[in-house]
Protein backbone atom coordinates (compact mmCIF):
# COMPACT_ATOMS: atom_id res chain seq x y z
CA UNK A 1 0.00 0.00 0.00
CA UNK A 2 1.43 3.39 -0.96
CA UNK A 3 1.68 6.24 1.50
CA UNK A 4 -0.97 8.24 -0.37
CA UNK A 5 -3.42 5.34 -0.33
CA UNK A 6 -2.74 4.73 3.35
CA UNK A 7 -3.44 8.37 4.19
CA UNK A 8 -6.65 8.32 2.11
CA UNK A 9 -7.84 5.14 3.88
CA UNK A 10 -7.01 6.63 7.29
CA UNK A 11 -9.05 9.74 6.51
CA UNK A 12 -11.87 7.52 5.22
CA UNK A 13 -11.95 5.55 8.49
CA UNK A 14 -11.79 8.70 10.64
CA UNK A 15 -14.70 10.24 8.74
CA UNK A 16 -16.72 7.07 9.30
CA UNK A 17 -15.72 7.16 12.97
CA UNK A 18 -17.04 10.71 13.24
CA UNK A 19 -20.23 9.68 11.47
CA UNK A 20 -20.75 6.80 13.92
CA UNK A 21 -20.21 9.12 16.88
CA UNK A 22 -22.53 11.76 15.39
CA UNK A 23 -25.34 9.23 14.86
CA UNK A 24 -24.98 7.99 18.43
CA UNK A 25 -24.80 11.42 20.08
CA UNK A 26 -27.60 12.92 17.98
CA UNK A 27 -29.89 9.90 18.27
CA UNK A 28 -29.35 9.32 21.99
CA UNK A 29 -29.59 13.03 22.88
CA UNK A 30 -32.91 13.49 21.11
CA UNK A 31 -33.96 10.06 22.37
CA UNK A 32 -33.19 11.14 25.93
CA UNK A 33 -35.42 14.19 25.56
CA UNK A 34 -38.16 12.03 24.04
CA UNK A 35 -37.72 9.40 26.75
CA UNK A 36 -38.03 12.08 29.42
CA UNK A 37 -41.35 13.26 27.97
CA UNK A 38 -42.59 9.67 27.66
CA UNK A 39 -41.62 8.95 31.27
CA UNK A 40 -43.51 12.01 32.51
CA UNK A 41 -46.59 11.01 30.51
CA UNK A 42 -46.48 7.47 31.90
CA UNK A 43 -46.21 8.75 35.48
CA UNK A 44 -48.81 11.50 35.11
CA UNK A 45 -51.96 11.24 37.20
CA UNK A 46 -53.71 14.12 35.39
CA UNK A 47 -56.98 12.75 33.95
CA UNK A 48 -56.75 14.44 30.53
CA UNK A 49 -53.19 13.11 30.08
CA UNK A 50 -54.22 9.50 30.71
CA UNK A 51 -54.76 8.71 26.99
CA UNK A 52 -51.32 10.11 26.17
CA UNK A 53 -49.83 8.07 29.01
CA UNK A 54 -51.44 4.95 27.57
CA UNK A 55 -50.06 5.72 24.11
CA UNK A 56 -46.62 6.30 25.64
CA UNK A 57 -46.78 2.91 27.36
CA UNK A 58 -47.75 1.19 24.09
CA UNK A 59 -44.91 2.98 22.27
CA UNK A 60 -42.32 1.95 24.86
CA UNK A 61 -43.44 -1.66 25.02
CA UNK A 62 -43.54 -1.90 21.22
CA UNK A 63 -40.20 -0.32 20.36
CA UNK A 64 -38.33 -2.10 23.15
CA UNK A 65 -39.30 -5.40 21.52
CA UNK A 66 -38.57 -4.59 17.86
CA UNK A 67 -35.02 -5.32 16.62
CA UNK A 68 -33.10 -2.21 15.64
CA UNK A 69 -32.57 -3.55 12.11
CA UNK A 70 -36.34 -3.83 11.63
CA UNK A 71 -36.80 -0.25 12.88
CA UNK A 72 -34.21 0.91 10.35
CA UNK A 73 -36.19 -0.58 7.47
CA UNK A 74 -39.53 0.67 8.84
CA UNK A 75 -38.15 4.21 8.99
CA UNK A 76 -36.55 3.82 5.56
CA UNK A 77 -39.81 2.80 3.87
CA UNK A 78 -41.82 5.25 5.97
CA UNK A 79 -39.69 8.33 5.30
CA UNK A 80 -38.81 7.75 1.66
CA UNK A 81 -42.33 8.48 0.28
CA UNK A 82 -42.59 11.63 2.42
CA UNK A 83 -39.03 12.89 1.95
CA UNK A 84 -37.38 11.25 -1.05
CA UNK A 85 -34.22 13.33 -0.57
CA UNK A 86 -33.67 12.21 3.03
CA UNK A 87 -30.13 10.91 3.48
CA UNK A 88 -29.34 7.48 4.85
CA UNK A 89 -27.62 9.21 7.78
CA UNK A 90 -30.90 11.00 8.60
CA UNK A 91 -32.86 7.76 8.37
CA UNK A 92 -30.41 5.99 10.68
CA UNK A 93 -30.45 8.89 13.17
CA UNK A 94 -34.26 8.94 13.27
CA UNK A 95 -34.26 5.19 13.89
CA UNK A 96 -31.84 5.61 16.78
CA UNK A 97 -34.05 8.36 18.24
CA UNK A 98 -37.10 6.10 18.15
CA UNK A 99 -35.36 3.19 19.84
CA UNK A 100 -33.40 5.30 22.32
CA UNK A 101 -36.55 7.10 23.47
CA UNK A 102 -38.19 3.79 24.37
CA UNK A 103 -35.22 2.40 26.32
CA UNK A 104 -34.25 5.67 27.99
CA UNK A 105 -37.86 6.22 29.02
CA UNK A 106 -37.64 3.17 31.27
CA UNK A 107 -34.29 4.31 32.69
CA UNK A 108 -35.65 7.78 33.44
CA UNK A 109 -38.89 6.42 34.86
CA UNK A 110 -36.94 4.16 37.22
CA UNK A 111 -34.92 7.17 38.36
CA UNK A 112 -38.01 9.28 38.96
CA UNK A 113 -39.70 6.43 40.83
CA UNK A 114 -36.64 6.03 43.08
CA UNK A 115 -37.43 9.29 44.91
CA UNK A 116 -39.12 8.42 48.23
CA UNK A 117 -42.82 9.18 48.48
CA UNK A 118 -42.15 11.18 51.64
CA UNK A 119 -40.23 13.71 49.55
CA UNK A 120 -43.24 14.23 47.29
CA UNK A 121 -45.55 14.54 50.27
CA UNK A 122 -43.23 17.15 51.78
CA UNK A 123 -43.24 19.10 48.51
CA UNK A 124 -47.05 18.96 48.45
CA UNK A 125 -47.23 20.22 52.03
CA UNK A 126 -45.12 23.21 50.97
CA UNK A 127 -47.61 23.91 48.15
CA UNK A 128 -45.00 23.34 45.43
CA UNK A 129 -46.50 22.91 41.99
CA UNK A 130 -45.85 19.91 39.77
CA UNK A 131 -43.10 21.65 37.79
CA UNK A 132 -41.29 22.96 40.87
CA UNK A 133 -41.55 19.58 42.55
CA UNK A 134 -40.09 17.92 39.48
CA UNK A 135 -37.15 20.26 38.99
CA UNK A 136 -36.36 21.09 42.63
CA UNK A 137 -37.15 17.83 44.41
CA UNK A 138 -37.39 14.86 42.07
CA UNK A 139 -34.72 15.44 39.43
CA UNK A 140 -31.86 16.40 41.78
CA UNK A 141 -32.34 13.09 43.61
CA UNK A 142 -33.04 10.91 40.58
CA UNK A 143 -30.00 11.83 38.47
CA UNK A 144 -27.80 9.42 40.42
CA UNK A 145 -30.08 6.59 39.28
CA UNK A 146 -30.58 7.84 35.71
CA UNK A 147 -27.10 8.85 34.58
CA UNK A 148 -25.02 5.62 34.93
CA UNK A 149 -27.38 3.33 32.96
CA UNK A 150 -28.07 6.10 30.43
CA UNK A 151 -24.35 6.41 29.73
CA UNK A 152 -24.08 2.62 29.52
CA UNK A 153 -26.90 2.63 26.96
CA UNK A 154 -25.00 5.19 24.88
CA UNK A 155 -21.86 3.04 24.96
CA UNK A 156 -23.90 0.01 23.88
CA UNK A 157 -25.47 1.91 21.03
CA UNK A 158 -22.13 2.94 19.59
CA UNK A 159 -21.72 -0.73 18.71
CA UNK A 160 -25.32 -1.18 17.56
CA UNK A 161 -24.93 1.56 14.94
CA UNK A 162 -23.08 -1.13 12.95
CA UNK A 163 -26.52 -2.31 11.81
CA UNK A 164 -26.92 0.96 9.91
CA UNK A 165 -24.38 -0.43 7.44
CA UNK A 166 -27.20 -2.66 6.16
CA UNK A 167 -28.82 0.49 4.74
CA UNK A 168 -25.56 1.61 3.17
CA UNK A 169 -24.63 4.20 5.81
CA UNK A 170 -20.87 4.66 5.61
CA UNK A 171 -20.08 4.10 9.29
CA UNK A 172 -17.28 2.07 10.85
CA UNK A 173 -18.46 -1.43 10.01
CA UNK A 174 -19.21 -0.39 6.43
CA UNK A 175 -15.69 1.01 6.08
CA UNK A 176 -14.25 -2.36 7.13
CA UNK A 177 -16.00 -3.96 4.15
CA UNK A 178 -14.81 -1.17 1.85
CA UNK A 179 -11.20 -1.56 3.00
CA UNK A 180 -11.30 -5.28 2.29
CA UNK A 181 -12.72 -4.59 -1.18
CA UNK A 182 -9.72 -2.30 -1.74
CA UNK A 183 -7.39 -5.21 -1.18
CA UNK A 184 -6.54 -4.67 2.48
CA UNK A 185 -6.26 -7.75 4.68
CA UNK A 186 -9.45 -8.47 6.68
CA UNK A 187 -7.31 -8.60 9.82
CA UNK A 188 -5.97 -5.11 9.23
CA UNK A 189 -9.26 -3.71 7.92
CA UNK A 190 -11.52 -4.90 10.71
CA UNK A 191 -8.68 -4.54 13.21
CA UNK A 192 -8.72 -0.81 12.49
CA UNK A 193 -12.51 -0.81 12.89
CA UNK A 194 -12.16 -2.61 16.23
CA UNK A 195 -9.69 -0.02 17.50
CA UNK A 196 -12.00 2.81 16.43
CA UNK A 197 -14.96 1.30 18.30
CA UNK A 198 -12.72 0.90 21.35
CA UNK A 199 -11.54 4.52 21.07
CA UNK A 200 -15.16 5.72 20.94
CA UNK A 201 -16.42 3.50 23.75
CA UNK A 202 -13.62 3.89 26.28
CA UNK A 203 -14.10 7.61 27.09
CA UNK A 204 -17.85 7.14 27.59
CA UNK A 205 -17.24 4.09 29.79
CA UNK A 206 -14.76 6.07 31.89
CA UNK A 207 -17.23 8.97 32.09
CA UNK A 208 -19.97 6.64 33.32
CA UNK A 209 -17.66 5.13 35.95
CA UNK A 210 -16.56 8.60 37.08
CA UNK A 211 -20.14 9.84 37.42
CA UNK A 212 -21.13 6.72 39.31
CA UNK A 213 -18.24 7.12 41.78
CA UNK A 214 -19.01 10.80 42.24
CA UNK A 215 -22.70 10.18 42.89
CA UNK A 216 -21.88 7.36 45.30
CA UNK A 217 -19.59 9.75 47.19
CA UNK A 218 -22.31 12.40 47.28
CA UNK A 219 -24.75 9.85 48.73
CA UNK A 220 -22.27 8.92 51.44
CA UNK A 221 -21.67 12.57 52.32
CA UNK A 222 -25.40 13.24 52.43
CA UNK A 223 -25.96 10.21 54.66
CA UNK A 224 -23.24 11.28 57.05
Amino acid sequence: MTGGAGFYNAVFVLEAMGRTLAMTVLGCSIGFAGGFILALLRRSTTPYLKPLGLLASVYVQLFRRIPFLVILFIVLFGITPLAPDASLFTIASVSICLLAAAFLCEIIRAGLDSVPTEQLQAAASLNLGAARTLFRVVLPQSWKVIVPPAVAFGVMFIKDTALASQLGVVELTFTGKVLINRGISPVWGFGAVLLCYFALSLPLTRLGAFLERRMRLERRLAAS
